[in-house]
Order: structure tokens, then sequence, then C-alpha cells
């Protein structure tokens, strides 16, 4: 029911909630790559924000043009589905790499190493201009596929007097991403190797009695979590036209971590409800911030912030899950969704 809803959601929502909708549908991608690493096999990572911004960069730079002049940038000029696949592997191909040193690290220890990725990824950012076109970013190719645009130009589309324009268009792109992005989390975590990849979080001594290659099967969850990240910055870049260094900071990671704790570690059902509310909560409360009495428009300088009452509800969510319900609100889902049964006696169950 709730994949049909998303399918009418063009016919019936203005264009903030839609592409309110696409950010969110950008975070859950990354949520539930995050979600694998941490929540299942208990690897803390901080460095997510980067692999977006490869996902995200790889994309405009094998999709995109080389263009000459002041803000000269190099391209390949691939087909947009090969750049996407091509920006996928390359973050995934970044995170085995870097899945040595997170095989030798654990907890905290590994959170604060993660972090020195989104500070060196910061500065080739800003200084690889040819490439990211510096602080002033670089422009994303429209996606397209077998010869439809997924731009209003060409061709032009109007269904039930609705007109699919750019946004419209990339929603369907974006629910057939999270819908992979989601059917195969949920084969990973619930079959063999999510049994696996949660022995090694448990006690890593028992997994590798168990005959579980630990220090394989926890590259292979960095390096598909890094996949997961890349996927989500190339949805990003397509519903953001024009993507900037600054979008792929720390507080992204920081974000992404805060969508897995609210929604419930180790939960892909709650990787998709926490990326949600924390990727849609902040542009919510901006859009009806005149309506709201105790928040201000941006910059107004009285009031609360939008951005700021965003931060608040996090921190609240995260302090309510922790207290109120570990499992996060993807436990409380799944509470509420199985139905109570009435005990039975032993003499009943043998009958």
């Amino acid at each position: 029911a709730l994949w049909i809803v998303a399918l009418l959601v063009p016919f019936f929502l203005d264009a903030f909630w839609l592409q309110t909708g696409l950010f969110a549908m950008a975070a859950i991608i990354g949520a539930i790559g995050l979600t694998i690493l941490t929540g299942t096999t208990g690897q803390l990572s901080l460095a997510h924000a980067f692999f977006a911004a490869v996902g995200a960069y790889g994309y405009c730079y094998f999709s995109g043009e080389e263009t000459l002049g002041t803000a000269s940038v190099s391209g390949l000029g691939l087909p947009p589905v090969i750049a996407m696949v091509l920006a996928v592997a390359l973050a995934g191909l970044a995170g085995a790499l870097y899945s040595p040193i997170s095989g030798r690290l654990r907890g905290i220890y590994l959170g604060i190493a993660s972090i020195g990725l989104v500070f060196i990824g910061q500065h080739i950012l800003f200084n690889a201009t040819g490439l990211t076109g510096g602080f002033n970013g670089r422009d994303a190719a429209p996606f397209s596929l077998f010869g439809f645009s997924f731009d209003a130009s060409d061709p032009e589309l109007s269904i039930a007097g609705v007109p699919f324009e750019e946004t419209e268009r990339l929603w369907y792109l974006g629910l057939l991403l999270v819908a992979f992005a989601y059917s195969y989390g949920r084969r990973l975590v619930n079959g063999r190797p999510g049994r696996a990849l949660e022995t090694i979080r448990d006690s890593e001594v028992a997994a590798a009695v168990n005959g579980v290659d630990v220090t394989r099967y926890k590259a292979a969850a960095f390096t598909v979590s890094s996949m997961y990240a890349g996927l989500s910055g190339v949805l990003l870049a397509l519903v953001f036209s024009r993507i900037v260094p600054e979008s792929f900071g720390l507080p992204l990671s920081v974000e992404f971590l805060a969508m897995i704790v609210i929604g419930g570690l180790g939960s892909i059902r709650g990787a998709v409800l926490g990326g949600a509310f924390v990727s849609m909560l902040p542009k919510v409360l901006d859009h009806y911030s005149d309506s709201i009495p105790f928040l201000a428009q941006a910059g107004a300088g009285t009031g609360i912030e939008p951005g700021q009452a965003a931060r608040f509800a996090f921190g609240a969510a995260i302090v309510a899950v922790l207290l109120f319900a570990p499992g996060g609100i993807g436990a409380l889902w799944r509470e509420r969704s199985i139905p109570t049964t009435s005990m039975s006696t032993p003499k009943e169950r043998t009958t």
C-alpha cells in the first residue's frame, strides 16, 4: 500500500514536497548502507559523507563534458547510466582501499580515524579544481535512460493533466533506487552474510571459531556500505543539479549516524524511517517557519531558526530512543505490526 501511495504522489503534491521526498530518498539509501556497517557489523564510521562525495563528484566527472574558461573542469561525457555505475563502483573501491585500516580498528578509534577521510575529502574538493570545480562546485549532467531524459527538455510529458518535469521524473528514479537498495539490504542482513556480520559485531573471536573470515567480511561490509553512500551521493547530485564541497562535510556524516540511531541500529526498516525523519524535518520546519510561533526564517536574527530547531529535535529524538525505545522507531513499527496471539498451555500446544 505504501508503494502504491508513493507511485501516486507526483499527481497530488507540489514541487516542494517532491524535492523534499527526493532528499529523503537519498538519505534513506545512505542510511541503509551505514546501518549495515555500524548496526549489523559493529564498525563505527563517520566517513559516510566522504564516500557520498566520491559518488556525487564521480558521476559529475564521468557524465560531464570538458569545459574551458575561467571555471574549466574535465569530464568524460559517458552515458549517465554508465556514469552512475562507475561512480558507485568508485565509491566501493575507495571503501575497499580503506578497509585494511578499518579492519584493524574498532569502536571509537575507528570513528576518529574515519573522520580523517572527511577532512582529506574536503581538502581535495576545494583544491582539485580541474575535477571538482573548487568552491564553486560543478554541474551534474541530467540523467537519461534509453533516450528518455529525466529533465523537462525532451521529451515533453504530461499524464492526467499533470506536467511531468524534472522533479516528477526524478521521483520515480529515486523510488527505483530506494527499492533496489532496500531489497538488497534486507536480503543481505537476513541471510547468511548478515548472520556472519552480526556474529562479528558481538564477538570476533566467536565468529572466527565458527569459521567466519573476520577480515574478509569486515572489508566486504565497508565496501558495500561505501557503495550505498556513493549511490546516495549520485542521487543528491541529480537532485541538486549542481554540487559544492560544503554539502559533503562532517555534519552530513553526523546526520547519517543520527538516522540509524533514531531508526534503530541494524534495522533496514529503521534506516528508512530514520533517514526520512532526519532529512525531511529541517526542510519542513523551514517551509512552515511563518506558521510556527517560535520559529523565525533563516537569517532573520529573531527567534529560533529552523536548522537549530531541527538539531534540537534530533537530539531529543536520540535521547528518547535511547531511554524508551532502544531498538529505535523501526522496532516500534515491527512491534505494532505483529499481531498479538493468545497464550496456550503445553497440553494445548501438544494437541
